[in-house]
């Protein structure tokens, strides 16, 4: 079970430094990692053990914190036409914005053009009157059912719980609007529209049929996601994430990712989802570096420094999705109560083992320890251990953490396609004798 954090505290003014600009490109060039260390103390180890000691912190009384900061050399990615940005186009695709949907009341005007608002009779139509038949699941948000609009499109509509005396809930549900209103990536969930009538708060989406990245880590479905599943998996996060701190007018951060967060389609891609905590982030153009804000996150994904400063920023994002990479290796959730005390915590127990020069011991067991698995692994872990570095400074952006996904991808590639021509060669020879 998963625990979310709301933390509340009086704003005040922040600062925020300029996002770099990111060039559009397929192909992510590969540069080698820089550390930095005043000592002659090997700086990964100091590092990992440093993101242990604050990780466990937040759940664990203080430890002994020995910070070093983690350099990350950052490389333009090459120019060509098909970039990360173009997945801003759903191949053709198009949001329910501007279509002729022909179930809608009205669209909304002076917000952002063509959304569509729905009506209550409406939805209550499509869903026969929210029936348990077309319920898929339950979340912190409320309800999820699973419909045909008149147009024939399968969508998921989210419903909220009744609770109007809960003021994070009107807050959460006016931030998924203007956030889903504004979006548009291949990874991020489509947006169709949304109804706000009395106590009732519901948003339609796209529907993604293969549930989320935790049921698949848990082999909830039957069948066990390979390591290069995992890969693409984590590749396509850092594309939406990328997407929404570089690519939009008015950057966002998530503040929520996890992988029950993470949807994914028939062909295993993932799509970015929940935007409940999702915030705007300050004006790059005013010099601001941060938003001081309430803590919002869930357990075992908080960035330590946000859930001790209230300062949030990109980064924050670039802690958490440094937990997913972690979980994705490992196939464990971040906390895992029914472990033993030193494996509680996923990170500080994989990073320990990490920097003892153990990373095989902490595959997930399910997957195979090839030539191809181990290097990728080491290389994830690597990253992961940047991703969680204590201070935000010291963290990649998430445009460097996809420029080294992609070479850890092409790298694996290249090696499982030598590792098959071999067994193939020595297959051939065995039959021939």
């Amino acid at each position: 079970m998963t625990t979310t954090f709301v933390h509340n505290r009086s704003q005040h003014s922040s600062h925020r430094a300029t996002p770099d600009n990111m060039s559009r490109s397929s192909d992510f060039s590969t540069s080698n990692q820089s550390t930095s260390s005043s000592s002659g103390r090997n700086p990964v180890v100091a590092a990992a053990l440093s993101v242990a000691g604050l990780f466990a912190a937040c759940f664990t009384p203080p430890e002994a914190n020995n910070s070093k900061s983690l350099v990350v050399d950052s490389e333009e990615f090459k120019s060509s036409s098909g970039s990360v940005a173009s997945n801003a186009s759903r191949g053709g695709s198009q949001r329910g914005r501007g279509t002729n949907n022909s179930l809608y009341n009205t669209t909304i005007q002076g917000n952002e053009s063509g959304i569509v608002k729905y009506t209550l009779e409406e939805i209550i139509q499509v869903t026969k009157n929210f029936s348990p038949s077309f319920k898929i699941g339950q979340g912190g948000f409320g309800a999820v059912y699973k419909t045909k609009l008149l147009d024939g499109t399968i969508v998921a509509v989210k419903r909220a719980k009744k609770s109007v005396h809960e003021k994070h809930l009107g807050s959460e549900f006016q931030s998924e609007v203007q956030t889903l209103s504004r979006v548009e990536h291949l990874n991020l969930v489509k947006f169709y529209g949304y109804l706000e009538h009395g106590d009732e708060k519901i948003v339609v989406v796209e529907y993604v049929p293969n549930g989320t990245l935790r049921e698949h880590l848990d082999c909830i479905h039957g069948n066990v996601l390979d390591l290069a599943a995992r890969l693409d998996i984590a590749i396509d996060v850092s594309h939406a994430l990328t997407y929404l701190h570089v690519y939009m007018d008015h950057p966002i951060i998530h503040r929520d990712i996890k992988s029950s967060n993470i949807l994914l389609t028939e062909n295993f891609r993932a799509k970015v989802a929940d935007f409940g905590f999702a915030r705007q982030a300050p004006d790059s153009d005013s010099g601001m570096t941060h938003v001081s804000t309430q803590v919002k996150g869930t357990a075992g994904y908080l960035d330590p420094e946000y859930l001790k400063t209230y300062q949030l920023t990109e980064k924050s994002d670039v802690y958490s999705f440094g937990v997913l990479l972690v979980e994705l290796v490992t196939g464990r959730r971040p906390i895992e109560p029914k472990f033993e005390l030193k494996e509680r915590i996923t990170v500080k127990w994989a990073m320990k083992r990490f920097i003892e020069g153990n990373a095989i011991s902490v595959l997930d067991p399910r997957l195979d320890q090839t030539s191809a698995n181990n290097l990728a692994l080491e290389k994830i872990l690597e990253l992961a251990l940047q991703c969680l570095a204590p201070h935000r400074q010291s963290r990649p952006s998430m445009k460097r953490c996809a420029e080294i996904l992609w070479a850890i991808r092409k790298d694996y590639r290249e090696i499982s396609a030598l590792n098959f021509r071999s067994y193939s060669t020595t297959s051939q020879r065995s039959t021939s004798l």
